[in-house]
């Protein structure tokens, strides 16, 4: 079998030490998966770095440059949550490789997975919240463009909703963007997916997935998309420092159930990206991130 999870060790290049965005889990979970026995070393590949021609797709050509260059000015580079350093730069074309590579995958096996991404903050001309580019939006323009997919599903779960990839998308019929977050959770200002639903803080399980199981299922119905896009952010958790929703990890994993066996069932190809984790405990963005590849697993091989 051809690899199909993107990863590379320069998703786990360090920041400075007390930062809050938990860097560790870019190499603590491809070591998990393998030691466990989920997969094997073989199903990873190395992404290539995203061409800039297709980023300026997406992207202004102005920000690619500031980016490139380190010429963000001081509140845009703390409105991305990064400090900036050439190799954060190839860091992030890496991560959008990752998931466009990770959907020429898909199209073969049904599947592919990247263990960064889901950089659903990143606008046109700014980023922020710890995103740079927009990996979900480029690689639904690599899609398109290409003739792989006529229409197009983003399912954005992370607690924060998706504001970049909603405003990005925004001129695009061929894509539909769906968002459940955290209704009074970052960013504060919310833009406008064809489908938003805000969620109240403390929600647990049961609600949580009676929602998402009917709206995922008149998504799909009403918009048949050919191709799903799916950030699956594990800040829905309880244990999360920035979520305030109240999933248990089974919550968790019987979310990227519905998601990945909806799919599945319908034989659409998908890509999931990882999104956000800010638990205390690393262990338990691991085992919530670590859940969402087993099923993949279990559904495609």
């Amino acid at each position: 079998m051809e690899p199909w999870i993107a990863w590379s060790e320069i998703y786990a290049h360090p920041l400075p030490e007390n930062h809050r965005f938990p860097m560790e889990k870019y190499q603590l979970l491809p070591e998990q998966l393998c030691f466990e026995g989920t997969v094997a070393d073989s199903a990873f590949f190395s992404p290539r770095a995203l061409e800039e021609p297709l980023i300026a797709e997406v992207h202004s050509l102005s920000y690619l440059h500031k980016i490139r260059e380190g010429k963000l000015s001081p509140p845009e580079e703390r409105r991305t949550g990064f400090p900036w350093s050439p190799e954060l730069f190839k860091r992030e074309v890496a991560i959008m490789g990752g998931t466009v590579e990770a959907a020429e995958r898909a199209l073969r096996l049904g599947v592919g997975m990247n263990i960064a991404g889901g950089t659903h903050h990143a606008f046109k001309d700014r980023g922020e919240g710890f995103c740079l580019l927009n990996d979900l939006v480029l690689a639904a323009h690599w899609l398109l463009k290409g003739g792989h997919a006529r229409r197009i599903l983003i399912v954005d779960l992370d607690v924060h909703q998706g504001n970049g990839t909603a405003a990005l998308c925004a001129e695009l019929p061929e894509v539909f963007t769906f968002s459940m977050h955290g209704e009074k959770n970052y960013p504060f200002h919310k833009e406008k997916s064809d489908l938003d639903i805000g969620l109240p803080k403390g929600m647990t399980d049961a609600a949580y997935l009676t929602l998402l199981d009917g709206h995922l299922n008149r998504v799909l119905d009403s918009f048949e998309p050919d191709f799903i896009l799916y950030q699956s952010g594990v800040d829905v958790l309880a244990t999360d420092k920035l979520g305030h929703l109240g999933l248990s990890l089974e919550g968790c994993k019987q979310r990227d159930k519905l998601v990945l066996g909806a799919a599945h069932r319908h034989g659409i190809p998908l890509v999931a990206s990882m999104g956000g984790g800010y638990s205390p405990h690393l262990r338990d963005i691991v085992e919530a991130h670590a859940n969402t590849f087993r099923l993949a697993c279990w559904y495609w091989f």
